[in-house]
């Protein structure tokens, strides 16, 4: 499914002569514009766009920074500033002390796991925990699994309120043990997109002694502007008392290319960490702040002339589009017989399911991709949902994606027996059906093997 859009010929060596200029920008153009079926406003989320203008000074800004590597801050000084102002500019937008820190990333992912190895590390010196355990509620990203995964650290998790999709605090209570060394909220959940109690999180993890992770990664630079652009908003960042790390993802809502996010902290302590140094290597004394050690200093550079561009004026008004257009397709969806919302979306990720036992929600689904729609489809329960970016404030783009989902509903209600068959409904339904899960584990390697047949 995925390959067969691929046409052409295919390049499985490299080749003896090189391909001239005019031949490689002809090759990059015709692929690329086989590729804009997000500028048409039929994507959930995916790519983050605020207009021509701001990508024209992304650009100029990766061209002009594009061999710079944060590695060696004495060649690429300008770079290491930029850096360091984009972690402080978020440091001021989610109210960080005059302790807090951070440090940027390639991406939510990266931070996330930052933030595990950081907090695993402190236990273990401070507290002298040698088998650590992190808190998640179920909804709360993958990353976080993978970080577990990958540093060897124990991951509960909890179950969310059916009705809110929160957090059931009461679950992460009963969880909190001797082993425990964070408890992670949502702002916002990349399912349901609604914001967990960070409130009465915050209250156990401080009466508990441990960390309080904030993923504010969705909520990149939207959330922290909702209230200066007219929505009221439970506060989630450095302003309760026990919040002590949030990831926030600058290549999202904050409108930089992919590859940028940040990680911050309430202290340098827990900063000191994240980091990694090699006090004795051969090749010099190697110390790195995150995953990397040579980095895109043009991402940084990207992020930092998106930010300063767009001012804390852009980002309230690019706030305020996106609401609008947001809040119209929660409304619409509400007066749309035989779906329902998932959760009260707290920023712009809309979330329903089917109201009607009748309806499938994944054929639904299937209907609105043959009208041009990519949508994300959930399981456990059954649902969709559609993350409102800017581009979906142009061209009555809300209103069209309430017609086709009216239509669309319609049209798997009067279907003809069969005519899903080969669709989401059976593919999520068969998957959500296996009791052996790594069945499906097997399904996704064979999967990703897939996307690397050249």
């Amino acid at each position: 499914m995925i390959l067969r859009d691929v046409k052409g010929e295919r390049y499985r060596e490299l080749p003896e002569r090189g391909m001239d200029k005019a031949s490689l920008a002809k090759y990059m153009q015709e692929a690329a514009s086989k590729e804009t079926k997000w500028q048409k406003a039929t994507i959930s989320g995916t790519v983050y766009h605020s207009g021509q203008e701001i990508r024209e000074v992304i650009c100029d800004a990766f061209k002009t920074f594009i061999y710079a590597n944060p590695l060696h801050p004495d060649c690429f000084p300008a770079v290491r500033k930029m850096e360091a102002e984009v972690v402080q500019m978020c440091v001021d937008i989610f109210k960080g002390g005059k302790n807090a820190c951070g440090t940027m990333t390639s991406g939510g992912t990266e931070s996330i796991i930052m933030a595990i190895k950081a907090y695993r590390d402190w236990a273990r010196e401070v507290k002298g925990i040698m088998d650590p355990e992190i808190i998640k509620p179920t909804t709360a990203h993958a990353a976080f699994d993978k970080g577990c995964h990958y540093l060897g650290v124990r991951l509960v998790e909890v179950p969310v309120d059916p009705v809110t999709c929160r957090v059931k605090v009461s679950a992460v209570a009963k969880a909190l043990n001797r082993n425990t060394i964070m408890v992670v909220g949502s702002a916002i959940s990349y399912p349901h997109g609604v914001m967990d109690d960070i409130l009465s999180l915050a209250e156990l993890t401080k009466k508990h002694g441990c960390g309080l992770h904030v993923d504010n990664c969705l909520g990149s630079l939207l959330l922290p502007f909702l209230p200066s652009a007219g929505y009221k908003l439970p506060p989630f960042d450095f302003s309760v008392e026990g919040v002590t790390s949030l990831s926030c993802d600058t290549h999202k809502y904050g409108f930089a290319p992919k590859g940028s996010s940040v990680i911050l902290y309430a202290n340098q302590e827990l900063r000191h960490h994240q980091y990694f140094v090699a006090p004795d290597w051969p090749g010099g004394i190697y110390a790195t702040p995150s995953m990397g050690g040579s980095r895109p200093g043009a991402l940084i550079a990207c992020s930092w002339a998106a930010m300063m561009h767009l001012g804390k004026e852009g980002y309230r008004k690019t706030a305020a589009e996106i609401m609008k257009a947001s809040k119209t397709i929660e409304n619409g969806i509400l007066d749309i017989d035989g779906l329902k919302l998932l959760g009260k979306p707290d920023m712009s990720v809309v979330c329903f399911q089917s109201s009607d036992p009748k309806l499938n929600i994944f054929n639904v689904g299937d209907a609105m991709s043959s009208r041009g729609w990519s949508l994300s489809v959930l399981q456990f329960p059954a649902a969709i949902h559609i993350c409102v970016t800017h581009v979906h404030t142009k061209d009555e783009a809300a209103t069209r994606f309430l017609a086709d989902l009216k239509a669309s509903v319609n049209h798997v209600r009067t279907a003809k027996e069969g005519e899903f068959k080969d669709g989401m409904g059976a593919i999520y339904g068969m998957a959500e059906s296996i009791p052996d899960r790594s069945m499906v584990n097997a399904l996704c390697s064979d999967y990703i093997d897939a996307l690397y047949t050249a």
